[in-house]
């Protein structure tokens, strides 16, 4: 089963309070998304506190323009209920340890110099749209865009 799917790095840490609220305002969004009337199967989930995931199996019936529009009204009316960002395309999820944090990508050659990343760090990459990319979704960060960051060799 392929699933369209939506991820949306969350800019600040939450707590618990707060996640159980961003918890609740989406379970109440999936069960009502529709597409031209037709209810959509949808489900989310936020991943190790920093990452909202958004999916759709569309076998059943398929993510439309307004539908999407929905979606794109609920970020930002959560960006502004939790003072985040979700939007913004320049952050960047990566392993920390244990959890996930979440920079600005202008923060990646400071966080690299002083050693707290490196080249092997896993990176979230948000712009993969379907299930079936999952298994592409972590990935070393000398594998992806941000390698330009990374000290060159010169001989």
């Amino acid at each position: 089963m392929s699933e369209r799917i939506w991820l949306y790095s969350i800019s600040k840490t939450l707590n618990q309070e707060q996640l159980n609220s961003l918890k609740e305002n989406c379970s109440v969004f999936v069960n009502s998304w529709s597409a031209h009337e037709q209810k959509l199967k949808a489900t989310f989930e936020i991943y190790k506190n920093q990452i909202l995931i958004f999916k759709v199996d569309e076998s059943v019936y398929n993510a439309s323009g307004c539908s999407i529009d929905k979606l794109t009204h609920l970020i930002q009316a959560l960006e502004k209920t939790f003072s985040t960002e979700l939007l913004n395309r320049f952050l960047v999820a990566y392993d920390d340890k244990d959890s996930v944090s979440v920079v600005h990508s202008s923060k990646i050659k400071e966080l690299l110099e002083s050693g707290d990343i490196d080249k092997n760090t896993i990176i979230y990459d948000n712009t993969i749209s379907s299930s079936e990319q999952l298994n592409e979704w972590r990935k070393p960060l000398n594998q992806t865009w941000l390698c330009k960051y990374l000290p060159t060799v010169s001989s």
